[in-house]
């Protein structure tokens, strides 16, 4: 897997991530913090499987095409 977002972007999709995760324990009681787990692995990983299937890319190409 090549990674395909941009290392701003993945520190955002972290924070986001942490925020609503956090959400589980503190705040209203219910299953919505579990959507905060897809930035956050994305965010870890560094690879969006959705930018993957579309072809796009916000990181720097290293290669000249």
């Amino acid at each position: 897997m090549k990674k395909n977002i941009h290392p701003v972007e993945r520190i955002v999709r972290i924070c986001a991530g942490l925020v609503l995760v956090s959400l589980a324990f503190v705040g209203p009681k219910n299953m919505w913090f579990l959507l905060g787990a897809i930035p956050l692995v994305t965010g870890l990983m560094g690879w969006c499987p959705p930018y993957y299937l579309l072809g796009i890319s916000t990181c720097k190409s290293t290669s000249a095409e």
